[in-house]
């Protein structure tokens, strides 16, 4: 398949429209043999990387990414959650630290409150959080959205997409959550991974149908007529948004990806580079069916393989680049070299 090329712009949403969906990269640290952030930021640039997220702040990557204009979703550690809950002093302080010494140089897009807190944490102080947050970036003037993000076991349903519910367990956090981002107008961020549904069943799940490249209708959900995994995922959030009184919420995807090592015949680079492309193409094209107008944002994971992530081998191979800054697959193409003068 050919390089795909990339323009992407800052994008606000709750929901898309008719504007093409933005792409992003998860930019991860967990290796001992990464590039340093200048290096980093020079590869974004390389390849027309204009979003990114960082799971945390980290101020090498914050000073490199000083005047570049790149759209930065920047995480709360969960641990600092509860600090940052108990008040709006507590939420100031956090800004102090880890926003307001870049606002004059980088560009904050979102500020992320946790990743995947939930299920089997106490996410009960995720909601305050984010109000206490909102508070201090609204007396400040600033357009940062606020959000958290969850992973697809939130859901105790969601097969076919319209049954999508929350578990019991979860259902009032949820509400509450999705009460604020109704409130502060802000998207919820969501991890899908199609991969671990084929992986966990590739008996029953097709694989064409993980990796956008079926032709025709696999799943027909009353009107909705579905030919990718990936939309039936979202869409059985936005079905369980919707029974918990965030109906007009969006979503972006923060993290999505293939890994192109670990699991035998399951993964392999060209494997996850047909998943990457087709996403990139989607996510700029549609909406999903049951929002067909409304684009969504997504955010491949990851930028590196990074050996020190915990966990099974496979988890050290979601990189869409090698750590010498070489692609283990093409989804975004290099900007020419600039010819001669």
């Amino acid at each position: 398949m050919a390089f795909l090329w990339i323009a992407l712009v800052v994008f606000s949403m709750i929901g898309g429209g008719e504007a093409a969906g933005e792409v992003g990269v998860c930019y991860g640290l967990k290796g001992d043999n990464l590039p340093p952030p200048p290096q980093v930021v020079a590869l974004f640039k390389q390849y027309g990387i204009q979003n990114i997220r960082l799971f945390n702040p980290e101020p090498p990557v914050l000073d490199a990414l000083a005047g570049t204009g790149i759209a930065v979703m920047l995480g709360v550690l969960n641990a600092d959650i509860p600090v940052i809950a108990s008040s709006q002093a507590a939420a100031q302080q956090w800004f102090e630290a880890n926003v307001a010494p870049y606002l004059n140089s980088v560009n904050f897009s979102y500020i992320t409150v946790g990743n995947e807190v939930i299920p089997g944490g106490d996410g009960t102080t995720i909601p305050g959080a984010m109000q206490n947050l909102y508070a201090v970036l609204t007396a400040n003037n600033l357009p940062i959205k606020v959000s958290t993000v969850l992973p697809i076991s939130v859901l105790g349903t969601s097969y076919p997409p319209s049954t999508g519910c929350f578990t019991a367990e979860l259902d009032g956090v949820m509400r509450a959550i999705l009460a604020v981002l109704v409130q502060i107008q802000s998207p919820l961020m969501i991890n899908v991974y199609p991969y671990f549904a084929y992986a966990s069943d590739p008996i029953n799940i097709r694989l064409d149908y993980a990796l956008f490249t079926v032709n025709g209708t696999v799943v027909q959900d009353g009107p909705l007529s579905y030919s990718n995994l990936f939309d039936a995922m979202v869409d059985a959030f936005i079905w369980a948004m919707e029974k918990a009184g965030g109906g007009e919420v969006g979503v972006v995807v923060a993290e999505t990806g293939w890994p192109s090592l670990g699991n035998q015949n399951l993964t392999s680079p060209e494997i996850a580079g047909i998943y990457n492309r087709n996403l990139f193409n989607h996510i700029k094209e549609n909406g999903t069916p049951k929002r067909p107008t409304d684009k969504v944002d997504g955010y491949f994971f990851a930028l590196f393989n990074e050996n020190q992530k915990p966990g099974p081998f496979i988890e050290q191979n979601w990189g869409l680049f090698y750590p010498d800054m070489t692609p283990v697959y093409p989804v975004f193409a290099a900007a020419p070299a600039p010819g001669p003068a």
